[in-house]
């Protein structure tokens, strides 16, 4: 009798335990099920997160790339990446100047004699008359430099030039700034340029910025 009360309890212990085991086999069945949606709809979420994170960043990469190219090219347009080269008998006389500028010779001294006129503007230079304004006017004349200066004493002594003194890559030159005449406002700089006098100048402020950085780059032989 005992041997069989032992063997049903060791059966209902065996039933017991195996329960036990199956119980916490479905829990974590269950909790391996729960987490393994919790972390789908955690990567679900991630990855439409991540590719919209991408698709933005992307957006802004290329507007930032769009942005620099366009400031580039505006850069690139306005960059003085072409040369004045002016006659050899006059001094060769050269400047860097924007290249959707004109340029024009305005009188033909192949032959080493006379004055040499040529006029720079945005695209299209005008006709060529004293009233017209023009980005930059270009004058090597055969006088000397006091010549050239004395033409302006009387406006400078009415106030409507001043002069002040400069030096560009280690030559001399004079500026002067103010009213040429009624309608032309503007700057000119003067050099000695051997026998002859170079005068560059602006007709227009408009063309200030440009004018100041075309000057720095003015060489010519001695």
């Amino acid at each position: 009798m005992r041997d069989m009360n032992k063997t049903r309890n060791q059966e209902a212990g065996a039933i017991t335990g195996s329960l036990i085991a199956i119980i916490l086999l479905s829990l974590a069945l269950v909790g391996a099920i729960a987490f393994g949606v919790w972390a789908f709809m955690q990567y679900d979420d991630y990855r439409t997160n991540f590719e919209s994170k991408t698709e933005l960043a992307v957006s802004e990469a290329k507007k930032e790339q769009a942005e620099i190219d366009e400031a580039r090219f505006i850069k690139e347009r306005k960059e003085p990446n072409r040369q004045f080269v002016g006659p050899a008998d006059y001094g060769r006389a050269t400047f860097d100047y924007p290249k959707d500028w004109s340029v024009y010779e305005a009188t033909n001294v192949s032959g080493g004699t006379g004055d040499y006129e040529a006029y720079l503007s945005p695209v299209v230079v005008p006709p060529v008359n004293d009233n017209q304004k023009y980005a930059i006017r270009v004058l090597i004349e055969d006088k000397s430099i006091d010549e050239v200066l004395a033409d302006y004493e009387r406006d400078v002594e009415d106030g409507l030039l001043k002069t002040s003194s400069l030096t560009v890559n280690g030559v001399a030159a004079t500026r002067i700034d103010g009213n040429f005449s009624e309608t032309i406002r503007g700057s000119a700089v003067i050099f000695k340029i051997r026998d002859k006098t170079l005068t560059i100048r602006t007709d227009s402020n408009t063309f200030q910025k440009d004018f100041d950085k075309l000057i720095e780059t003015i060489k010519f032989n001695q």
